[in-house]
């Protein structure tokens, strides 16, 4: 009954079904494994943003380039104060207001953008807090640089003088004649009626819609293992049932078949020369 497992026909079916089903689950494993990469990368995210400000601070340098690892990290620097910019459209606790930024020149020649603290009201309207001459050390949670993407950020242009709308690199190499370090760092302790702003978690380590489309990818290729299967008993039932009926007579063998054709073939054959003698008679009789 079960011969018909060896017909080519069948090798590859079961083949195929070899093969399908573990890459499945392979694929859908993987994409689980992204899935709770990106939850643990959320959960360290989190924890380090509520730690951040505690613990001892290392030397800037030590910290840079600023990644997943290192943001939210207390860094220290020392310096001179050189200029300072205001980041209005800034919102702290639901409130609206502005970023009070300074540029520290390090004694390497670099520049460091250090977040003083928040302001509330509209940059520019209210004289925001003086720069403190001589040298000074500021301690704070290191941050990477901001892009379009970033929440918050002023991406339309067209701000006043002294105003920016974006904390990096890139925003501040055409208004300094100096470079700058691609981070910037807000302070533990604001003065002067400031506000410290809280670091923020790194992009890429929340739970943004790429983690649940990994999710959801993982429930697509375990169904479609399934669907594997489902299809291989489908088509294994039917064969099996085909056998029986054979084996009942259910079925017509092939040499009755073949029979029953070469009499139909017989009888047409008859028919056309009966057509034919037919097809004379009347002939004569028109001539006649």
């Amino acid at each position: 009954m079960y011969r018909f497992l060896l017909t080519p026909r069948w090798w590859g079916i079961n083949l195929f079904l070899v093969l399908a089903i573990p890459f499945c689950v392979f694929m859908g494993s993987w994409q689980l494994g992204r899935f709770e990469d990106r939850v643990e990368s959320h959960q360290a995210a989190e924890k380090r943003s509520d730690e951040a400000g505690e613990g001892a601070a290392r030397p800037l340098t030590e910290l840079l380039p600023v990644d997943k690892e290192t943001s939210g990290e207390r860094a220290t620097a020392t310096g001179r104060w050189d200029r300072q910019l205001l980041v209005p459209e800034r919102q702290l606790d639901g409130k609206r207001g502005y970023y009070v930024l300074g540029l520290l020149r390090t004694d390497g020649g670099k520049a460091l953008p250090v977040v003083r603290g928040w302001m509330p009201g509209e940059a520019g309207k209210a004289k925001a807090p003086e720069l403190p001459s001589g040298e000074v050390t500021v301690t704070g949670a290191l941050q990477a640089s901001e892009n379009s993407g970033t929440d918050g950020v002023h991406k339309e242009g067209g701000l006043p003088e002294g105003q920016l709308g974006m904390i990096s690199a890139a925003s501040l190499v055409n208004l300094v004649p100096y470079e700058v370090y691609d981070a910037w760092v807000t302070v533990d302790r604001a003065a002067d009626g400031m506000t410290p702003v809280p670091p923020l978690a790194p992009q890429g380590s929340g739970l943004d819609l790429k983690a649940f489309q990994n999710l959801g990818y993982t429930g697509e290729w375990f169904i479609f293992a399934g669907f594997v299967l489902f299809m291989w008993f489908r088509l294994f039932r039917r064969e099996v049932e085909f056998a029986k009926d054979a084996e009942l007579g259910l079925v017509p063998r092939d040499d009755e078949t073949s029979g029953s054709s070469s009499t139909d073939e017989v009888r047409s054959e008859a028919g056309g020369e009966v057509k034919s003698e037919g097809a004379d008679e009347t002939e004569a009789r028109a001539r006649t």
